[in-house]
């Protein structure tokens, strides 16, 4: 459509008007300026008058690009205005972005991304036991901070408050665990610049592992105790006792896993990320051979619930046998307490007490590192004393008369055993 142009009274500034709307008594009008730069005519619009523009504010207009020109500094074109603070705003609203980021607390990471992505990742109780540990510990202490300024001494606040309030080492370490994971996990999602300032927190330390483990006299009351109650809880503990297997390894194990004719059961999954064979004895063919005979489904679990569902825990039962039993009368500290985990430990402690070495326990075991195992190493004082008697044997076989420098001055001397 071809507008006509009027001049103002000042030059470079012109108008059309539109060709219907009115602004006020008269049609609206749109104006332009015109200039030159570099020795190029350029022409660009400026708006309506119904937008505030008029020929004075566009010649206030064309007379800072000139200014602007003839200084060289600033735009000296409104495209170029326009592009300067476009750039500006956009640099305004990232800095607005970063501050935002830079401002969001630990609770918000935590519940709005963090728990979010592990939930895809791990399973619900681990999930629900670190959004409690959220709830009930961090939030309280650090939880509406932002993470940048979260320091080493808010996460020693927080080990003192767990601590004092009777809280175990390892769950204390589970605590801290859960907090540097977030950290981690801001870093690597950008939500986070900083260090990690779990590095800098020294983890409580004690031993918290459990001790107790049953006498075969022990072991064979239990048992009695819990067929009397419950056959499915009184093969579980058997299983635990006779091939060191988790309650969460006899919950999953499938009828696939089973192999009778070689008395195998496959581990999978297990605690250490690695699967690992467990090897029968003979009552637990016996009572895998029975249970065998029972199933419902070939490729089913070898110890479903009532619902024909995975188990998720333990039975209170055997809690409630093992006390009736009297077997944690007197007992105040929790590692020495009777538990099911208890039977796994039983499992191994034979074993060694059994002369059998550390290597193979710990295979047998599944565990990561020796140094897991060497928990049980006081159990086998025999072995020890052997080892003993072998270094005497040779020492008896070698005894020789060697010469030593005491003092500046040879001596012979003999070594008798």
């Amino acid at each position: 459509m071809a507008y006509t142009w009027h001049q103002t009274k000042h030059e470079g500034i012109r108008y059309r008007e539109h060709p219907t709307r009115r602004h006020g008594v008269k049609p609206d009008q749109y104006y332009a300026i015109r200039y030159r730069v570099e020795g190029r005519r350029r022409e660009e619009g400026l708006g309506w008058a119904s937008q505030g523009w008029t020929a004075s504010r566009a010649l206030q207009e064309l007379a800072k690009l000139k200014e602007a020109h003839r200084t060289g500094e600033g735009a000296v074109s409104l495209a170029e205005k326009r592009a300067q603070a476009n750039a500006a705003r956009r640099a305004q609203e990232e800095e607005q972005a970063r501050q935002a980021q830079a401002n969001v607390t630990f609770a918000q990471v935590f519940r709005d991304t963090y728990l979010p992505a592990e939930r895809l990742n791990k399973s619900k109780a681990s999930c629900d036991k670190e959004e409690g540990f959220l709830r009930n510990w961090i939030e309280p202490v650090f939880g509406d901070k932002p993470l940048r300024d979260i320091a080493p001494f808010d996460l020693e606040r927080l080990k003192k408050r767990m601590l004092d309030a009777g809280k175990s080492p390892k769950t204390t370490n589970y605590v801290l665990g859960t907090v540097r994971q977030v950290f981690n996990f801001a870093r690597r999602h950008g939500l986070h610049e900083g260090e990690n300032p779990v590095r800098l927190v020294k983890k409580p330390t004690s031993d918290n592992r459990r001790l107790r483990f049953l006498t075969r006299a022990e072991a064979v009351r239990l048992l009695e105790a819990l067929r009397e109650r419950s056959q499915d809880l009184c093969d579980m503990a058997l299983l635990s006792l006779h091939t060191g297997m988790r309650a969460g390894e006899i919950f999953a194990l499938t009828w696939m896993d089973v192999d009778l004719e070689r008395r195998l059961l496959t581990l999978r999954d297990t605690k250490s990320g690695k699967n690992r064979i467990a090897f029968m004895t003979g009552d637990v063919a016996v009572m895998i051979q029975a249970r065998a005979a029972e199933r419902m489904d070939a490729h089913g679990l070898v110890f479903p619930d009532r619902n024909g569902k995975k188990r998720v825990e333990v039975s209170n039962v055997f809690q409630i046998v093992a006390d009736s039993l009297g077997m944690n009368d007197g007992i105040t500290d929790r590692r020495q307490k009777l538990v099911f985990h208890s039977l796994r430990h039983t499992y191994a402690s034979w074993l060694v007490e059994q002369g059998v070495d550390l290597y193979t326990v710990k295979e047998l075991m599944g565990h990561g590192t020796l140094a897991m195992t060497e928990r049980y190493s006081h159990l086998a004082p025999d072995t020890l004393r052997r080892a003993v008697r072998v270094l005497e044997a040779g020492l008896k076989r070698d005894k020789v008369g060697q010469v030593v420098n005491l003092g500046g001055q040879r001596q012979e001397a003999h070594y008798e055993p």
